[in-house]
């Protein structure tokens, strides 16, 4: 979620205190390729089947509640054991077949063999189980109300981003193996908008015909390292993004002919500079090669232009029923004053303004609040402003000048609120306040604080991204 530029990984799921096996066995003597039979209790917050060898809790990712396979150890650690499956001997009937023949290999598809009904039940118990966990006050009576999801929960994503890499001299771009680096060509992704696929290949294609030197992580060799590639689900417009190694793009001239013959539907074609080795997927300079700097999405009436290293959502239909459900849960007046924090290049707040009498944002991330200013001059909004810094910074400052918010709502990476700003929230009390999550585990975790000043009326689970175990959520808060 938003902010943006950066992924957090999910921790671990935990099993809640009733489902806690009453002796938990450390010294189990099991080994590394080791097969057995297990049946599945539950699902963890990552998606991945969890059961019991002689008390020890495993994970194995594929396997659904009350399934029984033949599971084989691939991790020891100390409390828990790691597998993979076998042979099922006992299937779930919320069992379906996968679209995507690698659903099992990469991320993006932990939940693609489970029903799509049983995937929006499980959404909502994530929910349950890390209020389980965390236990914040009166948890035992929020109401958690049932997950909305797609109509069709395929073909979503706005945004592709794959790894480039040569194998057997041919030029292919796809995402890593779990838990390695080994690509997992892609041809084809059910949860990918066509578009952005269709421009993929043909871009690999390209490169291939071109013989443009393409990265090599052994011997941090060749220029081009992954491909991003964004469509605009509302417009007409497609931007591309090769990050390369270098500032050199060999073959620069024939590849950009080539892109505007053969897909005129790429509207922007930018280079992000990412040089050598690093876990970081973008690098700090973006330069454009040719058409537009940014590409145009519409949303609920509202234009935005996105700049190559922009958040938005990956799913633009359930971002608009995301937003509603705040609004709901704000209960805006035209009178109002909101605060939109880690507000990203604006969606959110520019969403509300119509509705109130002036908005306040704030990112830590330049380009996103220059986008943010250029968006509501684009809509025509004039009572939206945003500065760059923190909730926790900018909010005493803005109040001590004399605003006053009636209403904030907050939209926070997966790491959650940082503390500051809990005790700005909780300082400032506006009677009007909103939790976004993208992380049910930090949000429950949040809440523990947030609820001695506030109670949670109602948490809205909400479906951005079908197919995989991520949950949204929407909080609706009322002052004590």
């Amino acid at each position: 979620m938003a902010n943006h530029y950066q992924q957090k990984n999910q921790s671990h799921g935990r099993y809640s205190r009733r489902e806690r096996p009453q002796k938990q066995q450390e010294d189990v003597q099991v080994e590394v390729g080791q097969r057995f039979p297990l049946t599945i209790k539950r699902l963890g917050i990552n998606g991945e089947g969890i059961g019991y060898y002689k008390h020890k809790t495993m994970f194995v990712p594929g396997l659904l509640p009350n399934e029984v396979a033949v599971v084989e150890v691939t991790d020891i650690a100390k409390n828990f054991l790691r597998g993979k499956i076998h042979k099922l001997r006992k299937t779930s009937p919320d069992r379906v077949e996968p679209r995507d023949a690698y659903a099992d290999e990469v991320g993006g598809f932990e939940l693609e063999h489970m029903s799509y009904p049983a995937q929006l039940r499980f959404k909502r118990d994530v929910v349950k189980q890390s209020l389980e966990k965390y236990r914040p006050r009166g948890y035992e009576h929020y109401e958690l109300r049932p997950t909305l999801g797609m109509e069709n929960p395929y073909e979503y994503r706005n945004k592709a981003q794959f790894q480039v890499r040569k194998l057997d001299g041919q030029v292919r771009a796809g995402m890593y193996e779990r838990n390695s680096h080994r690509l997992v060509d892609m041809a084809t992704c059910s949860v990918q908008m066509p578009i952005t696929m269709t421009v993929m290949r043909q871009i690999v294609a390209m490169l291939q015909d071109l013989e443009v030197p393409i990265y090599n992580e052994e011997e941090k060799s060749g220029i081009i390292k992954t491909l991003v590639v964004r469509a605009a689900a509302n417009t007409d417009d497609c931007q591309l993004v090769f990050i390369t190694n270098s500032k050199k793009l060999p073959k620069k001239r024939e590849l950009l002919a080539r892109i505007a013959t053969e897909l005129p539907e790429v509207t922007s074609v930018m280079q992000n500079v990412n040089p050598g080795e690093t876990s970081l997927v973008w690098g700090d300079e973006t330069v454009p090669l040719a058409g537009a700097e940014t590409i145009v999405e519409e949303l609920d009436g509202l234009a935005f232009n996105l700049s190559a290293r922009a958040f938005l959502q990956l799913n633009p239909s359930q971002t608009e029923v995301l937003y509603h459900e705040a609004a709901k849960a704000l209960e805006l007046s035209t009178t109002d004053n909101v605060v939109d924090a880690y507000s990203g290049v604006g969606t959110i707040g520019l969403s509300f303004a119509r509705q109130v009498n002036e908005v306040r944002g704030m990112d830590v991330t330049p380009e996103a609040v220059s986008d943010a200013n250029a968006n509501a001059k684009l809509n025509g909004i004039q009572n939206a402003h945003y500065e760059v810094g923190t909730a926790e910074e900018l909010l005493p400052k803005w109040i001590f000048d004399g605003f006053r918010p009636d209403a904030i709502v907050v939209d926070p990476p997966r790491t959650g609120l940082d503390d500051n700003l809990i005790e700005t929230i909780l300082a400032a009390a506006p009677d009007k306040f909103t939790y976004i999550s993208c992380n049910p585990s930090t949000l429950a975790r949040d809440l523990v604080k947030l609820t001695d000043v506030y109670r949670v009326d109602y948490i809205q689970s909400v479906d951005m991204m079908p197919q995989t175990a991520r949950c949204e959520a929407v909080v609706k808060f009322t002052k004590r």
